[in-house]
């Protein structure tokens, strides 16, 4: 029986994983790199890569990470501010909530990121418990996460569904023992997936009823 849903949240309720790539091209551009879709799989849905490491690689020249980590966060807050949620997401949160199902999310960004983005899209309170980089030793692919949520939850792991948008994200569910539904964004669909339970193309595309029936 399923009793709980936990979500992600950059890239899975805000499409935040496109405007990242779009930003960090620029910055590379800038340098006359390229930022590889290759390794930009391997920072999605984790956190304390360095970004600007392989712009040395490529081009031998030594760069000023301040100054080009300023030029990205100009960049990237210039495309956040054009987004929303992504289509499905506050169904999915209305309806958990009608289905007396407890919800919870873990994310790899730290606390001021997602408390920020949850009040700017009205959504915390549909929260039972949040867990971000924060709180935790390990980011993802490592379960830390999803276990700290599915202990605050007082679930246990086939208990609950796991909704994820990257690899990254998604392995980590699994190493948590969950069940993990991927909605992948314009950007992650792109990378290579390892085992899931379900994948679609966005929310919208499934009723949160019917996923639950389907994964029961």
């Amino acid at each position: 029986m399923i009793r709980a849903i936990v979500f992600d949240f950059d890239g899975l309720i805000f499409d935040t994983e496109t405007p990242s790539y779009e930003a960090i091209k620029e910055v590379y551009s800038q340098y006359g790199a390229e930022m590889t879709l290759q390794f930009w799989g391997t920072v999605v849905g984790t956190h304390g890569i360095d970004i600007y490491a392989p712009i040395a690689e490529q081009t031998g020249q030594a760069i000023d990470r301040e100054a080009a980590r300023q030029h990205y966060n100009r960049a990237h807050q210039a495309r956040l501010q054009e987004g929303g949620l992504r289509p499905g997401v506050l169904d999915y949160l209305q309806r958990g909530r009608a289905l007396g199902l407890k919800i919870g999310l873990a994310s790899s960004s730290d606390r001021t990121w997602i408390d920020s983005h949850l009040a700017r899209f009205g959504i915390a309170e549909y929260f039972d418990c949040t867990f971000t980089s924060s709180e935790v030793e390990r980011v993802k692919p490592a379960p830390d996460l999803y276990l700290a949520a599915l202990a605050a939850l007082g679930v246990e792991p086939q208990e609950a569904i796991a909704f994820e948008d990257s690899p990254n994200g998604s392995l980590a569910a699994k190493r948590a023992g969950m069940k993990v539904v991927a909605f992948p964004n314009e950007i992650t669909r792109l990378l290579t997936f390892g085992e899931l339970d379900l994948r679609y193309p966005s929310m919208a595309e499934v009723t949160l009823d019917d996923l639950i029936a389907t994964l029961s």
